[in-house]
């Protein structure tokens, strides 16, 4: 799965909170050094007008940054923006601070409101690692300049910004935590949404009742061993195996419940629910990741699979992952067709499956893991599930 903010409407809040931090930016440091520089230093210190340092130069630094960003919005690495805009500034500050300080008899000066400016917009941005990196920077660059000056009296400024800080982190503690009560409590409603799915999916077959909840234990189990991915990355996969099979509510009864073996036309109505379950889930805001798992889980690697034919890594890791749990419980798992099979031969049958129906490296995991599925399958109350009853 990406990183890089999978969810369009978390895409969208970030462009704008970076939006504004960069108008903003750029308006409060020209709008402040203008009045600074050059009227109040005119009329009320009686100084030459103009910028410290090599201020003219940072100036021009400062607005080649815009097209860096325009480029890294445009390939969508909107979490390195902000990163890499805050480096350059440090850089470029220090360095200004630098040759207009050393080796004159000006007392040091911050000068520089922008800095405040940053330190109390860090949290709108409701990311402590962001957060921190901002802190540590600005300590930095206060300590650098106090080395390179040889004096105390940048202490003020660190101060005032440590004091600032403060108020920042308290700040991004209650966005975070109002940001938490709204994921639980949206999280609460798709989880119920879900439920409510799948309790309708197994009204329609009772046979594969506890299904879904199986593989999805079975497949966060295989997912975890990848090592690939992050809890809120394995809850969204969540989400996804338990919904995998949705678009069986669209097969007739007489065929998803049919004793025996399907005829050939069956088994093409059979084959088209994963294109049914991604149409119905496809605008439903919190599943939009569900979709390649819903879709590609009876893909095969030789490319056998259905509904897409696609082979090896042409089918996502996470359907891949889907594929062999959905495989294991169908097998361990009684339907109207015919009773549970033992485990150790589901077992090989994965493995028989090796480069054919499944993903080689997954089912080397499969192995590894295989002792969790065991003991998950052992300790199941298999009572909620139809046994096979032969007619």
């Amino acid at each position: 799965m990406q990183k890089e903010f999978l969810n369009p409407s978390l895409r969208h809040e970030e462009q704008r909170a970076l939006k504004w931090f960069l108008i903003m930016f750029y308006l409060i440091s020209v709008l402040y050094d203008l009045f600074f520089y050059f009227f109040y230093k005119t009329y009320v210190y009686n100084l030459e007008p103009g910028l410290p340092g090599f201020g003219y130069i940072y100036y021009l630094l400062l607005f080649a940054l815009i097209p860096v960003v325009i480029l890294l919005s445009k390939k969508v690495k909107l979490s390195s923006i902000k990163y890499v805009f805050i480096v350059a500034y440090l850089v470029l500050s220090t360095m200004n601070d630098a040759v207009y300080y050393l080796g004159s008899d000006i007392e040091y000066q911050t000068g520089n409101v922008v800095e405040i400016f940053i330190v109390l917009f860090t949290p709108l941005f409701v990311n402590k690692n962001f957060f921190n990196f901002v802190f540590i920077g600005m300590i930095i660059k206060y300590v650098v300049i106090g080395l390179l000056m040889q004096s105390s009296t940048v202490l003020l400024p660190l101060v005032l910004y440590l004091f600032l800080s403060g108020v920042a982190y308290v700040l991004l503690k209650r966005f975070q935590a109002y940001l938490q009560a709204y994921k639980n409590s949206y999280d609460e409603q798709l989880r119920g949404i879900v439920k409510g799915v799948i309790a309708t999916i197994e009204l329609k077959d009772p046979y594969t009742r506890g299904h879904s909840e199986r593989v999805a234990q079975y497949a966060r189990i295989l997912a975890i061993a990848t090592g690939k991915y992050n809890e809120d990355e394995l809850n969204s996969f969540h989400y996804a195996c338990l919904l995998h099979d949705v678009g069986k509510v669209n097969i007739p009864d007489q065929i998803l419940m049919k004793p025996g073996r399907l005829s050939c036309d069956e088994f093409e109505v059979i084959k088209t629910h994963p294109v049914v379950g991604v149409e119905a889930v496809r605008k439903v805001q919190g599943l939009d990741q569900s979709l390649d798992v819903i879709k590609s889980h009876h893909e095969r690697w030789d490319g056998k699979g259905y509904p897409d034919q696609l082979k090896g890594e042409e089918i996502s890791q996470l359907a891949r992952i889907v594929s062999i749990a959905d495989a294991f419980d169908a097998m361990t798992s009684s339907r109207s067709y015919r009773s549970a099979l033992p485990v150790k031969e589901a077992y090989n049958r994965i493995i028989d499956g090796k480069g054919t129906q499944f993903d080689p490296e997954l089912v080397e995991l499969f192995k590894k893991v295989y002792p969790d599925w065991e003991e998950f399958h052992k300790n199941y109350d298999w009572s909620i599930s139809l046994h096979y009853q032969q007619n």
